[in-house]
């Protein structure tokens, strides 16, 4: 069946492996590979090199959990259905919105870093787009320019959109591979790792709140997109999976590459104050320059144009996809859930993000503000996978699984311990405001769901309860946890971890034992058999034909 039943049947199957890969790739590598080097180096010195590796390791480990879940419901919206499959409306929907805030800010982020690297060419306009700190009024325009470009590539098909970013994702791998390479051929002074306070000046918890808010969780944030355009995937139950963790490993031996490279072209002179003084405009623009790689700081100037811009790109194709599902969950009017026959895009969807990308543009005017608030809401909404995933092994044990891993009862939790390990990395007071952000979304869950009856409500209440008290408990811990992650220090380094790993594991459970056979989940599993059902005819006319 070359469509997906029901509300989705307007999308094109038209994505293979390759494509679905390009996609996951093209949105990792955007404008974190740009600014993470730096912003890693500025909190872990050298040793920023294992916060890239532990980034891989959480992104990996929760992707997994997610593989399962895009391969059983190849669906429009990916990661904002899961937790409604699992649990419910209340549960759902918080998940959901953690999600598409986490993902639709990206979109003025990318902006953002294109204009932000080109405030450091050499002519006098281009110094006024960015003041050092934010995007300046005439950033800000310029910014807003790019993203309606996102938008406006999005608007005519989805075969255009592929054909568009396939071009793209190809030269986003081709030059941060070849900048990697030339900074380190230019200028390779070990004696950087060693010299400058350490290899760990600022000690491993600055590691760790790398992981956090430098970026890296932004940066592998990408994986996702495949996920998210399941229902215009060929074959999502082999297609995905590949596409997901072969996005993640390839960006992670880039991304090790550009760590590296920084850390050793950054000359001595501006290492006088520590690795925390750093504060390059376009870091390696200004190495390139500072060596005479001059033709290399003017491809990284154009590219700080298409990597950003393809991610901005796919993310503006994702989050429309997102907003599909949010609709079909019945948290959003009926309109935002339509896709146009002719071109396969959910147009309404896409006017919406457009709409809430200005809204962060002139909110969050730094890639720097803007990464942080990403990084956070991401990670509360990679919870959802390893609950979700066994909670649905456990409620429809008998649904179809493409994918199915044999040790996933032990990589969910892991998976739930690494996701709430990166939020409390965090710091206090940013995992209180973005947790702030998400109640913010309850008014919309509560106008389409309080006015239901008492008995039908209750269910989802009981079911979403196990996410709500765990927020609140984060944000508890953040406060009261290490000083050292910006809490009042009633707990003690090292102590702080296991109470959050108990936490992590406490809830997981909880979470897994609340999931019930939901309306939402009874009538996908019937679209589902309907489904696979339709292409077994297909399935058997295709092998006698081979």
């Amino acid at each position: 069946m070359s469509t997906e039943q029901g509300s989705n049947s307007n999308y094109r199957r038209t994505l293979g492996t390759t494509a679905l890969t390009a996609v996951g790739l093209g949105s990792i590598i955007g404008s974190g590979w740009l600014f993470g080097a730096e912003r890693a180096a500025v909190l872990a010195g050298p040793a920023a090199i294992f916060a890239w590796v532990i980034g891989a390791i959480v992104a990996l480990t929760i992707a997994l959990t997610y593989t399962e879940l895009g391969s059983m419901f190849p669906k429009a919206g990916g990661m904002v259905r899961y937790g409604q499959f699992s649990h419910g409306s209340l549960a759902g929907y918080m998940a959901a919105w953690a999600n598409w805030i986490a993902i639709v800010s990206v979109i003025p982020g990318e902006a953002t870093a294109s204009i932000q690297y080109m405030s450091s060419w050499d002519f006098g306009w281009a110094k006024n787009l960015f003041d050092g700190k934010e995007l300046t009024g005439t950033g800000l325009a310029a910014a807003s320019v790019l993203v309606v470009f996102y938008f406006f590539l999005n608007w005519f098909a989805i075969t255009l959109f592929a054909k568009t970013n396939n071009a793209i994702t190809v030269f986003k791998v081709v030059v941060p591979v070849l900048t990697a390479g030339a900074l380190m051929f230019a200028h390779f002074d070990t004696s950087n790792v060693v010299d400058h306070d350490g290899f760990a000046p600022n000690g491993w918890s600055a590691v760790f709140s790398a992981v956090a808010v430098a970026g890296i969780v932004w940066a592998f944030n990408g994986f996702q997109s495949p996920l998210n355009m399941a229902a215009e995937a060929r074959n999502p139950g082999k297609s995905l999976p590949k596409a997901v963790i072969g996005s993640i490993l390839i960006a992670l031996v880039i991304y090790i590459a550009l760590q590296v490279a920084f850390l050793m072209a950054v000359p001595a002179a501006d290492l006088s104050g520590g690795w925390n003084s750093l504060a390059y405009k376009s870091p390696l623009a200004d190495l390139s320059i500072a060596w005479g790689l001059n033709w290399l700081a003017l491809l990284l100037y154009a590219d700080a144009f298409v990597s950003p811009s393809g991610t901005g790109m796919i993310y503006a194709a994702t989050t429309s996809r997102m907003i599909h599902g949010v609709q079909e969950n019945g948290h959003l009017p009926k309109v935002f859930g339509k896709v146009d026959p002719k071109t396969g895009v959910p147009k309404p969807a896409l006017l919406l993000n457009l709409v809430i990308s200005f809204v962060f543009l002139a909110v969050f005017r730094g890639w720097g503000s803007i990464a942080e608030i990403v990084g956070v809401a991401t990670v509360i909404s990679y919870i959802t996978g390893p609950v979700a995933v066994m909670s649905l092994r456990r409620i429809a044990p008998d649904m179809k699984r493409p994918v199915k891993l044999k040790a996933m009862p032990v990589i969910a939790p892991i998976a739930m311990i690494f996701g709430s390990l990166v939020m409390y990395w965090a710091r206090w007071p940013l995992t209180g405001k973005v947790i702030f952000i998400m109640a913010i979304g309850l008014p919309i869950w509560a106008w389409y769901e309080l006015r239901k009856p008492w008995a039908e409500l209750k269910p989802h209440l009981q079911a979403g309860a196990w996410m709500v008290a765990y927020l609140l408990v984060m944000a508890f811990v953040s406060w009261a946890g290490g000083t050292e992650f910006g809490g009042k220090g009633y707990l003690a380094p090292g102590w702080d971890i296991v109470v959050v790993v108990l936490i992590a594991l406490a809830f997981y459970l909880w979470g897994v034992r609340s999931a019930w056979r939901n309306p939402t989940l009874v009538q996908v599993e019937q679209e589902m058999k309907d489904v696979h059902a339709a292409e077994e005819p297909e399935d058997a006319e295709l092998a006698q034909a081979k």
